[in-house]
């Protein structure tokens, strides 16, 4: 079906209200969707290429700055003609799960409470708990709670579900 020259645009999308939009044909809604669709995919695509090359063009510049600085992580600037760089290498931490439990153990076995020194979390996979039997999982219930996450809708034309 055409649509008028004035139909929305995916650059019109910001200028809109959401009630004008939610009112398109859905047809129109379709077009849309698949539209910011292919530009957050061409746009990842671009920014993954540029920052490439900015770390081809700078990586060992930073390198060499963030190590004159006495870093091994973190932000360095330097100049480059009348544009300072900002690179900024962060700090990822991994800590050894079982390590740590062990290390828990000991501290509690000495007196001293764990909490001072480390967060003590506990996470049950949902696949998991579904998993579990049910005595099992009745007597984790009142430690769950269960909250919906972010609404996603796609529109597909009927017969071509991909």
């Amino acid at each position: 079906m055409p649509f008028p020259a004035n139909t929305p645009t995916v650059d019109d999308l910001p200028g809109l209200g959401l009630q004008d939009i939610a009112q398109l044909p859905v047809e129109l809604l379709a077009i849309l969707q698949r539209d910011v669709d292919e530009r957050i995919k061409r746009d990842k695509s671009a920014k993954a290429r540029l920052d490439g090359a900015l770390t081809v063009r700078y990586a060992t510049r930073a390198a060499e700055e963030r190590q004159a600085a006495g870093k091994d992580t973190g932000t360095i600037r330097f100049d480059d003609g009348d544009f300072t760089v900002v690179a900024d290498l962060p700090k990822r931490v991994d800590w050894d799960q079982d390590r740590l439990a062990a290390m828990v153990e000991r501290i509690r076995a000495a007196g001293d409470d764990p909490a001072q020194y480390v967060d003590i979390a506990f996470k049950v996979p949902e696949r998991k708990y579904a998993a579990w039997p049910d005595a099992i999982r009745a007597g984790f219930e009142p430690a769950r709670t269960v909250r919906p996450g972010t609404l996603k809708i796609e529109i597909v034309p009927q017969g071509g579900d991909q």
